[in-house]
């Protein structure tokens, strides 16, 4: 399979923002530089920021769909991000030093029933992403183009909160890379595992509200509730729009 990449997603804040990028250098063992480098801990967590928790020690998309709806730029010099959302005001914050102000501008955006955000953490090293292991996430347009065909309407990309998206592959066809190596521009990665996904796809990107039961259309078409693979990074490298990625 050679495919090309469309798009590349970093995602600052777990759960809390996209930021589209043009061109990443990938570091072996590491994720995405800056990709969920923070995460919201809710008050009844007990990340500590000293090592990876699992994301139910998180404010979440799962559990907030309206968090969806964020949008993110980082300044990386001065570690401070801007976040937009169509329901608040911008707000512009270092996730180290200003976290009253976040936590009382995304308050109305968290449901009453569900524990409160409560700090941001930040682990030395890697980035908060869902797997144990400091992972990239793999997308493929084909395989949203069946899920899109199946939902009889276009389902946005950014509802998979994936890291890279590509073309070339058949639909589905990522489900078999488990086990290979990938090469992406300058870099090389091996598919790990499948993202096996949770609510938090049901949620509407631009609303950030439940609108397309996307994991029914999962199960109900193809028998399981995955979308995307995770890799790991073994060689760095740069990557960049338009590059070209083969299956070794």
């Amino acid at each position: 399979m050679t495919g090309t990449v469309t798009s590349i997603w970093r995602h600052p804040i777990k759960s809390h923002g996209r930021e589209r990028l043009e061109h990443v250098t990938l570091n072996a063992g590491q994720t995405m530089p800056w990709d969920r480098v923070w995460a919201v801990a809710h008050e009844a967590s007990k990340a500590d920021g000293a090592e990876w928790v699992p994301c139910a020690n998180f404010s979440r998309v799962s559990k907030a769909p309206a968090l969806m709806a964020i949008s993110a730029t980082l300044d990386e010099a001065s570690e401070t991000l801007t976040l937009s959302h169509p329901n608040r005001p911008d707000l512009q914050f270092s996730p180290d030093r200003d976290v009253a102000a976040f936590l009382d501008w995304v308050r109305p955006l968290m449901p009453e029933d569900r524990a409160a955000s409560a700090r941001i953490i930040r682990v030395p090293g890697r980035g908060m992403t869902d797997t144990p292991f400091p992972s990239v996430s793999i997308n493929s347009h084909a395989s949203l183009h069946a899920l899109s065909e199946a939902a009889g309407e276009p389902v946005s990309p950014l509802r998979w909160r994936g890291n890279i998206w590509i073309t070339g592959a058949e639909p589905w066809a990522e489900r078999d890379w488990i086990g290979a190596e990938i090469k992406i521009g300058g870099t090389r990665l091996a598919i790990r595992e499948h993202v096996v996904r949770c609510p938090a796809t049901t949620a509407n990107p631009a609303t950030g509200e439940r609108d397309l039961d996307t994991l029914g259309l999962l199960n109900k078409n193809w028998g399981h509730q995955d979308f995307g693979v995770y890799a790991e990074v073994l060689e760095s490298g740069p990557i960049a729009i338009g590059d070209t990625v083969e299956l070794l």
